[in-house]
């Protein structure tokens, strides 16, 4: 059929007996992939140089964009930050509350003392005077915030090992008739995890990061021997043990390239076993 006078310029029917401008009526296909146009060649999808590529995500799961790099750095610093003042908050709200209620202070490690067990939690968080809290104070705070930059499951798994390899070694060799508190068995912890972490997770941030901190803080080594009286070298030594521990075992703060690494070989061991 072909145009009348009747008919609008340029509107006329197409092969198929359906409205079209003057071409043959083609038919839409749901997906481009397969879509073949009336000359048979198959269907491209047109170039477009200032597109930005996307990532293909499997079916259910919702698409996850990066993280710009400055946005994931502030965010680690801030992470850093809160548990630095967190820290520094806890201990020093605790201190006052001695001070008024001095008889916390026997909510320390009594070795041996089945029923102060519990206490090896309460022990980092109470301190003897001023001198012993601003002592453990900047150290502290410093290798807090350096934890907590990875994110807040690495310092909570760090922690945990620190107080509780700490506190029960404490509680087995500190000596019976003694009461051991302070934080310092915790900055003992969190320093050795500091200066171990890169050697096992194989990066070099941490790793350089463990070499200063080595350096600048190789005198707190002493302080995990015997021998200065009222000092808890066995707070110290067992909370760097735990410490150790933790840089050993845990994988939460692993890079990129050795968590797919681990996978590769998880995937190749189930493949063979399959």
């Amino acid at each position: 059929m072909t145009n009348n006078q009747n008919t609008p310029p340029g509107w006329g029917y197409g092969q198929t007996g359906q409205p079209g401008y003057g071409k043959p009526f083609q038919r839409p296909f749901s997906h481009p992939e397969t879509q073949q146009p009336a000359f048979g060649q198959p269907y491209t999808q047109p170039h477009n140089p200032y597109a930005t590529p996307q990532p293909v995500q499997p079916y259910g799961q919702p698409s996850q964009q990066p993280v710009p790099r400055r946005t994931k750095r502030k965010q680690q610093r801030n992470s850093g930050l809160r548990f630095a003042g967190g820290f520094l908050a806890v201990i020093w709200v605790v201190f006052v509350l001695e001070m008024i209620f001095p008889w916390l202070q026997g909510f320390g490690i009594h070795p041996l003392d089945i029923y102060s067990l519990p206490m090896i939690f309460t022990s980092p968080l109470l301190h003897a005077n001023l001198e012993h809290i601003i002592s453990n104070s900047l150290t502290g705070a410093l290798f807090a915030y350096l934890i907590g930059y990875s994110g807040k499951r690495v310092f909570w798994e760090v922690t945990a090992f620190t107080v509780l390899i700490g506190g029960l070694g404490t509680w087995v060799f500190g000596g019976i008739g003694t009461n051991h508190i302070g934080a310092s068995g915790l900055v003992y912890g969190w320093l050795a995890y500091l200066i171990v972490r890169g050697f096992f997770n194989r990066s070099i941030g941490q790793i350089i990061t463990g070499v200063v901190l080595g350096f600048f803080y190789s005198g707190l080594i002493w302080g995990v021997l015997p021998g200065t009286e009222g000092v808890s070298w066995q707070a110290h030594l067992f909370g760097a043990i735990g410490g150790v521990v933790a840089g050993m075992v845990i994988t939460s703060d692993d890079p990129p390239q050795l968590v797919a690494k681990r996978q590769a070989k998880e995937l190749e061991k189930a493949r063979r076993q399959g």
